[in-house]
C-alpha cells in the first residue's frame, strides 16, 4: 500500500469523526499525492468546510492536531483560499480527493 493509499484509507475510515469539525471535503496534494514523499515528508491536505461553517483559528488547529494523530505524521492543512494564487490551479488539479 502506498502512502497515498494509506492516507486516503485512514481519512475515509474516520469520515464521521472529521464531520464533527465540519469538514466538507479533504484532499491530498503535494509529494504524497505525486508519489514522491520521503520518510520525513509531511502530508499536505486541502480542506473545504461545509457551507456556512464558521471555523476559527482554534477549531482549525484542533482539526490539524486530530489529523496528525490519525495519520501519525505532521500535516500541513490549508484551505483553497489560503493557497498562493499562482499555484492554486496546479494544486487543485493534482489533489486526490479522500473524503
Amino acid at each position: 500500500m502506498t502512502q497515498l493509499e494509506r492516507t486516503v484509507s485512514i481519512l475515509e475510515a474516520n469520515k464521521e469523526l472529521l464531520k464533527q469539525f465540519h469538514v466538507g471535503s479533504l484532499s491530498v496534494f503535494g509529494s504524497v499525492a505525486r508519489g514522491e514523499a520521503g520518510p520525513d515528508s509531511d502530508i499536505d491536505l486541502l480542506v473545504d468546510f461545509e457551507p456556512g461553517a464558521r471555523i476559527g483559528f482554534f477549531a482549525f488547529a484542533r482539526l490539524q492536531k486530530c489529523l496528525e494523530e490519525l495519520l501519525g505524521t505532521k500535516v500541513d492543512l490549508v484551505t483553497p483560499d489560503a493557497l498562493h494564487e499562482g499555484m492554486r490551479a496546479e494544486i487543485i488539479e493534482e489533489a486526490v480527493h479522500a473524503i
